[in-house]
């Protein structure tokens, strides 16, 4: 794969990130420069992402995505809300053994993700152009993941029939989500909640992990 040129400082900071938080970076910094770029280059023109600067993107996204790793499971995931990929693309490229779905309704963040999967050789993902709520794959998935989607009853809401008999929903919060946990539907429980420590990030970052209450 040819590593697309990016400033030494960008790429220091992915290599000591994902150090940090245990991952190979010889083997995953040429792949995640490479999205990186895909990205950058397409978010000129589509407007995929507020953030513009491909250093701050290292950290709010890549690395963002990935400090959720140790806990995802070389499994069936559904990214809901994925937007240009965020976190399905950085986990399917750390994770080769996770099957990972990126649903996503708007047609440019779509045809984005398409691109991605294939420029990547991404064969552990796939894309599917729909709104979470309309995704006709009831209890197909061991987990389902939403980085900035809604409140953890509004993911459940959309997306709770898409997890299996055990399965468990993964959400990416700032602060510990007090209110939203109160607020479950009937019939569900926080598991637990991971404080997560994103190198180069400032403030708190927490994973909830949801499952139904049997």
């Amino acid at each position: 794969m040819n590593t697309p040129s990016f400033p030494q400082a960008l790429r220091d900071d992915l290599s000591h990130g994902l150090t940090s938080l245990g991952l190979d970076t010889d083997a995953l910094s040429p792949p995640l420069l490479a999205y990186l770029a895909l990205l950058d280059r397409w978010n000129r023109t589509y407007n995929l992402t507020a953030i513009r600067d491909p250093r701050e993107m290292v950290t709010r996204h890549l690395l963002d995505s990935l400090a959720m790793h140790p806990f995802v499971e070389n499994e069936a995931l559904a990214d809901l809300g994925t937007g240009p990929g965020l976190p399905g693309i950085p986990l399917a490229i750390a994770k080769p053994g996770l099957q990972v779905t990126l649903v996503e309704s708007n047609g440019k963040k779509a045809r984005f993700l398409r691109e991605a999967v294939r420029t990547l050789g991404l064969a552990n993902a796939r894309v599917a152009e729909s709104r979470a709520e309309a995704l006709d794959q009831p209890g197909a998935y061991d987990a389902i993941t939403a980085r900035a989607l809604d409140t953890l009853a509004g993911i459940i809401e959309v997306g709770g029939h898409l997890l299996k008999p055990g399965g468990k929903l993964l959400a990416m919060k700032g602060i510990r989500p007090e209110e939203e946990i109160a607020a479950l539907p009937r019939g569900w429980k926080v598991s637990t909640v991971h404080p997560l420590a994103v190198p180069g990030l400032v403030g708190e970052r927490h994973l909830a992990i949801i499952q139904r209450d049997d």
